[in-house]
């Protein structure tokens, strides 16, 4: 669900891009109240295994499409609506900078599909209401289950939201919502079974780490965060050998939508000054080595073993987890600076 900046207008991008803004600075505000230590490791690992997940496309059966891993409601479940929004946008601007995943322009609206909706809709109001306390079992999964639907369909939603706004006429808005929200309505099942399966593996390695510390610095975290790590690693340099080269989601729909499998949109200056600044950028595009030849039109073989795969998935890897690891250490050292003043 990472828009490409051809499918929103400038007036629409910087829209989205102020609103954004101010959730980063209001969630940054909200961690560095908060008196819990176990933020900063987690948000960086966390990170990094969402980066890695976000990697590994699967197959819907009888579609013809893929999907990917939000991982929205997983940083939720173990961070928090405000650090969790944090990371996500973390994620989402290591991916659009230096491997072309997603617009500059459209980053605003992809942060905010992404994050806003699983963090502070589907977390608080579905997955707390029926979860509650449970860390395994029926109500875990269902709450992940739910949560992650919702999350997603409005995430899906959003984006025609976005896309009708901007004017795109090539995607009327009554096609491209009827393609969009049953995709992801797929996509959202198994974002559930994932964010049921890692949270209830954090729950058996670390419960502590599930729940808000105040004033109290939790046991260590380090199994959780080696296992989070060492998953992070496997998922970016082996598992994304496996992911399906089938369109996801939201290419899936615009192209049964226009019968293009790319979007050619506006070529203003903003758009065409944005898409010469990310191919700078991006030294790992479409996650892996820039090519200086035509590709190949034959197809791939799979699975795809590709070295340059397991270079992008290890260091946009560790890429996010130091920006988001940064993020977490710097505003807990202010709010020690400010307790001690």
């Amino acid at each position: 669900m990472h828009m490409a900046d051809a499918l929103i207008s400038p007036a629409v991008g910087g829209t989205m891009w102020a609103v954004t803004s101010g959730l980063i600075f209001w969630c940054a505000k909200k961690v560095k109240q908060a008196a819990d230590d176990r933020l900063v490791p987690m948000m960086g690992v966390l990170g990094a295994f969402i980066f890695t997940a976000q990697m590994i496309n699967f197959s819907i059966p009888a579609t013809g499409s893929s999907g990917h891993l939000g991982g929205g409601l997983i940083l939720t479940a173990l961070l928090g609506p405000y650090a969790a929004f944090l990371v996500m946008a973390s994620v989402l601007t290591v991916q659009a900078l230096f491997f072309a995943d997603g617009g500059l322009l459209a980053l605003g609206c992809n942060i905010f599909n992404l994050g806003f909706f699983p963090a502070f809709v589907a977390y608080p109001l579905i997955y707390r209401m029926i979860a509650k306390d449970a860390k395994s079992g029926v109500r875990l999964w269902s709450a992940s289950i739910l949560a992650a639907i919702v999350g997603l369909q409005l995430g899906a939603f959003g984006v025609v939201l976005e896309t009708t706004a901007s004017g795109i006429s090539d995607l009327p808005f009554g096609t491209f919502v009827l393609l969009m929200q049953p995709i992801h309505l797929a996509i959202g099942v198994v974002e559930g079974l994932a964010t049921a399966a890692v949270v209830a593996f954090v729950a058996r390695a670390r419960p502590e780490a599930l729940v808000p510390i105040s004033g109290i610095a939790p046991k260590s975290l380090r199994p959780v965060v080696l296992g989070l790590l060492v998953s992070a690693v496997l998922l970016g340099a082996v598992v994304s050998w496996f992911a399906s080269s089938q369109l996801d989601g939201l290419e899936w729909s615009i192209k049964k939508t226009t019968g293009q499998e790319e979007f050619q949109g506006s070529d203003d200056g903003i758009h065409a000054g944005l898409a010469k600044l990310q191919e700078k950028t991006a030294f790992l595009p479409d996650y892996g080595f820039k090519k200086s030849v035509e590709p190949d039109e034959r197809a791939e073989p799979w699975p795809a073993v590709n070295a340059g795969t397991s270079v992008s998935g290890i260091v946009g890897g560790l890429i996010t987890l130091a920006v988001a690891g940064l993020i977490g250490y710097i505003l807990k050292a202010q709010r020690t600076a400010r307790k001690k003043t």
